[in-house]
């Protein structure tokens, strides 16, 4: 499915994939700003739509599951040049994100050769993929590369090291590792030169090979001015952030395991994530060309600099894209389709609601503070130990907080959770990413009961796998009734208005998303 391009749009669009993610989120803005027409690629068109360039009148929008030659090559048709910016290296793909990779790859030249494209622009890790010692990740990033050049259109690469910026996942790990541990015990690799660079410098570089036609078919190294070990980028990180001096001990014992079990649990990105980009620190990641500063000139910042603006966005709350932002936002089809319990188990369910003397509009921004540094207002403690808990396992846990603290918007993540769907002021729907054997919503509804009062609902549901998550079910479901009960009034107090009704248990029927427009 591809929207209908605005009234004077260009006549080719360039084509965005990953445009929900931090690269491609912050590239489809500055390309429109430049006066391009942009095709932004999505599973989620909703998603896409959320964004807030979304109604600029040069963005177009397609929506395509990479895995889908057809769809794919669908989005593709009219455009002249695509940027490929995806990659599966998250949580859910788990160990088999480079087989992932390699087959999404596979599918985009053959996409890309039906739809007869001409360029495609790819960002890449730094790395020799002839390098014994070069980690899992970055050999996979290499091997999308070869493969992407199997297409008929020419191939640009850009290889980067390092990317600082608010929000990316260096910076989050840089972050929470300065400000949370005074001193560090770490692995040698903490010594390991990079030349670290900004996102905005990223950015003006591919922007840059979109506008520069001598760039096609060439391979760049891209890289910001300073040559710095991590155990460098620590301390000019504590200098920007007025933190005492940290006092780092790097120590041969500490295996990448043990490193990314370390930096799962004190930073906010998940055991699974952690592990490749520890991997990839190992590696020595200096350019060796700089050609590109010829074609595409521009002020390079130096890391201090890229630290203090992104830590400028922080203090200011003005992160335009994370590292998180590129989740699954699809609704589980158990409960958008209404399946019988036949068909895929029993979906287990609870229900809880109480009467607040306001309107929905009223409630509502007690709502969208939700998680993050508002929390869940109530059973905060227990919120933090099941967090706790889920990073111990590789989940994400509670520290990968929100993108914003009172905004909210569709595929948004909310500690554990990611939003599915959001309706304001009636609907907030939540699924969870954390690690559990089966899968779990919460739906938060208002409804409006008379001019000054709205019910308030909250229904937990999950479809268990097998007997391990109908034990999970029945051990957490005698807390139900204390935490969402407590939400409930917390909410409330929240708003600032009085419960009138409940709150109390009650039994719901049909998830409201199953629900046909006059069908009740």
């Amino acid at each position: 499915m591809i929207t209908a391009p605005a009234s004077g749009a260009q006549a080719w669009p360039v084509l965005v994939t990953g445009a929900t993610g931090y690269v491609g989120g912050r590239l489809v803005p500055l390309l429109l700003d430049r006066g391009h027409a942009v095709r932004a690629v999505g599973r989620s068109v909703a998603k896409l739509r959320c964004r807030p360039w979304s109604d600029h009148p040069n963005a177009q929008f397609a929506e395509a599951d990479l895995r889908d030659r057809e769809a794919l090559a669908q989005a593709m048709r009219g455009c002249r040049t695509a940027f490929y910016l995806v990659h599966s290296m998250n949580p859910r793909a788990g160990a088999d994100y480079a087989a992932v990779d390699r087959e999404l790859a596979y599918t985009f030249v053959e996409a890309s050769r039906d739809a007869g494209l001409e360029r495609i622009i790819y960002l890449a890790g730094l790395g020799e993929a002839d390098d014994p010692n070069l980690s899992r990740h970055l050999r996979s990033r290499a091997e999308v590369g070869r493969i992407l050049r199997l297409s008929p259109a020419a191939v640009t690469t850009l290889r980067a090291a390092v990317i600082l910026g608010a929000g990316s996942a260096s910076f989050e790990i840089l972050r929470h590792l300065a400000e949370r541990l005074p001193v560090m015990l770490t692995p040698r690799w903490v010594r390991t030169k990079s030349q670290p660079i900004a996102i905005s410098n990223v950015l003006e570089y591919l922007a840059g090979c979109l506008e520069h036609p001598e760039t096609a078919g060439r391979s760049f190294d891209i890289c910001g001015p300073d040559t710095l070990s991590y155990e460098d980028q620590f301390r000019i990180y504590s200098e920007e952030a007025r933190l005492k001096r940290r006092v780092i001990i790097p120590v041969p014992v500490l295996s990448p395991r043990l490193s990314s079990y370390w930096l799962g649990l004190v930073t906010p990105v998940p055991i699974s994530l952690a592990r490749p980009l520890i991997l990839g620190l190992k590696t020595k990641a200096v350019c060796r060309e700089h050609s590109i500063r010829d074609i595409i000139p521009q002020h390079l910042l130096s890391c201090r600099e890229a630290i203090r603006l992104a830590l400028r966005k922080v203090e200011q709350q003005s992160v335009d894209t994370c590292w998180h932002d590129a989740g699954q936002t699809v609704t589980p089809e158990w409960v958008a389709c209404g399946d019988p319990a036949y068909a895929g188990g029993a979906v287990l369910q609870d229900g809880f609601r109480a009467t607040i003397q306001a309107k929905p509009e009223e409630i509502w921004p007690a709502v969208a503070r939700l998680g993050g540094q508002a929390g869940w207002y109530f059973g905060d403690n227990l919120w933090r130990l099941r967090g706790l808990a889920d990073k111990l396992v590789g989940g994400p846990g509670l520290r990968r907080g929100r993108r914003h603290p009172t905004d909210i918007r569709l595929g948004d993540s909310l500690d554990f959770w990611r939003v599915v769907r959001v309706d304001p002021p009636t609907l907030l729907l939540l699924h969870a990413e954390m690690k559990a054997p089966g899968e779990a919503l919460l739906q938060i509804r208002l409804e409006k009961k008379s001019p000054d009062r709205t019910e308030l609902s909250m229904v937990p549901r999950f479809l268990p796998r097998g007997l391990a998550g109908l034990l999970y079910w029945w051990a957490v479901y005698p807390f139900h009734s204390w935490v969402f009960a407590g939400m409930l009034r917390g909410l409330a107090k929240a708003t600032g208005r009085p419960i009138v009704d409940g709150p109390d248990k009650y039994k719901p029927g049909t998830a409201d998303v199953c629900r046909l427009p006059g069908v009740h």
